[in-house]
C-alpha cells in the first residue's frame, strides 16, 4: 500500500510561486496516477491536476490551467505541483491522492490521501 506525504505549502503574496511535493513510500508508486486536490474552508474538495503513472498525460482544472504544472519523478517516488501566478482564490489545503478508478477529477476515485499542506496567498 502506498503512503503519501505532502510538503511545500506556505504563505506567499499574490503573483508569487510555490512548489508542492507529494512523496510516496511503497514500491507500487510508479503504477499509480496521482492527483492534486484542494479544499478551502466551507467548500468541497476540488480537483486541481492529475498525472498518469508514466507522466505522459496530465490533466488540469480550468481555474489553474496555464499557471500550474504537475510532474513526477518515479525514481524519487515524488509528484510535484509547480504553482505560478498565485491568486488569493488559490488559498486552500492541498492534498495529493493515489488514483484508483473513475475520472481523474472525482475525489471519490482516490485512495489513499496524504495529510495535506496549507497554501495561503495574500492580496
Amino acid at each position: 500500500q502506498v503512503q503519501l506525504v505532502e510538503s511545500g505549502g506556505g504563505l506567499v503574496q499574490a503573483g508569487g510561486s510555490l512548489r508542492l511535493s507529494c512523496a510516496a513510500s511503497g514500491r507500487s508508486f510508479s503504477s499509480y496516477a496521482i492527483g492534486w486536490f484542494r479544499q478551502a474552508p466551507g467548500k468541497e474538495r476540488e480537483f486541481v491536476a492529475a498525472i498518469s503513472w508514466s507522466g505522459t498525460s496530465t490533466y488540469y482544472a480550468d481555474s489553474v490551467k496555464g499557471r500550474f504544472t504537475i510532474s513526477r519523478d518515479n525514481a524519487k517516488n515524488t509528484v510535484y505541483l509547480q504553482m505560478n501566478s498565485l491568486k488569493p482564490e488559490d488559498t486552500a489545503f492541498y492534498y495529493c491522492g493515489a488514483h484508483r478508478s473513475g475520472p481523474y477529477y472525482y475525489s471519490s476515485g482516490y485512495d489513499p490521501w496524504g495529510q495535506g499542506t496549507q497554501v495561503t496567498v495574500s492580496s
